[in-house]
């Protein structure tokens, strides 16, 4: 198959927005992407940038991702999550044997979603049988296989361990066609993503379309990007998603300043409260994305030159996408503020945007939590935060 470049991947989605914005009501209306939308997005690749050139995806570096992310949330922040959460998934074929990947991700249309770590499956001859229900499956409802992240149980009830004595995680995959899906997604944000529950019974799930995602001992592809874990990069494409729809806010705001007046009160533009306001907050939204794509191009930049992503980089991007994505809240709380009543119309789309970005607030990239594991990365100096521009060791 023919390799997708990553070249052109941020045009594309730039060059999706007028669709995407006219179907953004019927996406929060039907709780998941309408069929123009998935449609646009599988005939212009976009859910193959992540994808292996060995497969035909582009295998673009994280920053051109992140770019693709940040341009479609500017338009809708639940298809942006799906396209960010499912390009991701797609990662998993970097692990898995080339015949397996190949029917997931080339057998149209190719589009892999799961839910969070939870449950066992028992080892049988062959492969593992499953029992279970998952939830948080974002983008399911147009996805083609589901996966889930599970604890092995051996043929004689033990639990299989890794070489260090923890649990092993594998990843199972299974056609869609196997699961039942329950339409559970009544939430306030991100409404239009799907992120409904699953289940299968007595499932067997062949060897081959299972993977120890993550584990850099069963890679199979040598592309630099692999060496970036699934994880890190829902932290970079969520955090870039944030920044795509606290711009979309910011703008809105600052295009109402430019002729809105209350009563009695001198236009918003004329009025000094509103210019400084408006100068902070670019400020503060120019700078988080700064932080977060300098770390990310440090990282790259480092990969690229040594082949590996050291621990430094993982806490420091850890940091960068936490961070970012609290920052992008905060704009959007100042914008949704800054527009006054005009906020609270479904209409304007500021509504929309701040529930979104709540939403995205709540999930676990964002947790507080990530900020006590690189403070006590830092105390402990194991692993060094590294500081973009700031020569390891070096204040």
């Amino acid at each position: 198959m023919n390799r997708l470049p990553s070249i052109g991947l941020i045009e594309r989605a730039r060059a999706l927005a007028p669709l995407i914005a006219r179907e953004a009501d019927a996406i929060e209306r039907t709780r998941r992407l309408t069929g123009p939308v998935v449609s646009a997005l599988i005939e212009n690749g976009l859910y193959r940038a992540l994808l292996p050139r060995s497969l035909g995806g582009a295998e673009a570096p994280p920053q051109v991702f992140m770019q693709m992310l940040e341009e479609v949330a500017k338009s809708d922040a639940s298809t942006a999550w799906c396209l960010g959460q499912c390009s991701v998934c797609a990662m998993t074929a970097a692990y898995l044997e080339p015949d397996a990947a190949a029917e997931i991700f080339n057998t149209p249309p190719g589009i892999l979603a799961w839910g969070a770590i939870a449950h066992e499956v028992q080892a049988v001859p062959g492969g593992y049988r499953a029992s279970a229900r998952w939830d948080f499956a974002s983008g399911s409802r147009h996805a083609s296989w589901l996966g889930a992240h599970v604890r092995i149980i051996e043929p004689d009830g033990a639990p299989r361990r890794k070489r260090d004595g923890s649990p092993e995680v594998r990843t199972i995959l299974f056609p869609v066609e196997s699961a039942t899906m329950y339409d559970v997604w009544d939430v306030i944000g991100l409404k239009g993503t799907g992120t409904d529950s699953y289940s299968v019974d007595n499932l067997f799930i062949p060897e081959k379309f299972t993977a120890l995602r993550d584990d850099p001992s069963a890679l199979r592809e040598t592309g630099l990007l692999y060496r970036f874990t699934t994880f890190t990069m829902f932290g970079l494409g969520f955090a870039a998603i944030a920044l795509g729809v606290a711009r979309a806010t910011l703008d809105a705001a600052i295009e109402l300043s430019r002729g809105k007046a209350t009563a009695g009160l001198k236009a918003m533009r004329e009025n000094h409260a509103v210019q400084g306001l408006i100068g902070r907050t670019e400020g503060n939204w120019r700078a988080a994305r700064a932080y977060l794509y300098g770390a990310t191009a440090e990282a790259w930049s480092d990969v690229t030159r040594t082949g590996n992503l050291g621990d430094d980089h993982r806490t420091a991007l850890r940091l960068a996408a936490t961070w970012t994505i609290h920052q992008a809240a905060s704009v959007v709380d100042t914008a949704y503020h800054m527009a006054g009543a005009t906020a609270v119309f479904s209409a304007n789309n500021f509504e929309r945007r701040f529930r979104d970005m709540h939403a995205i607030a709540q999930q676990i990239q964002a947790r507080d939590t990530h900020y006590e594991d690189v403070g006590r990365a830092i105390l402990a100096n194991t692993p060094p935060v590294h500081r973009p521009g700031v020569p390891d060791g070096q204040a």
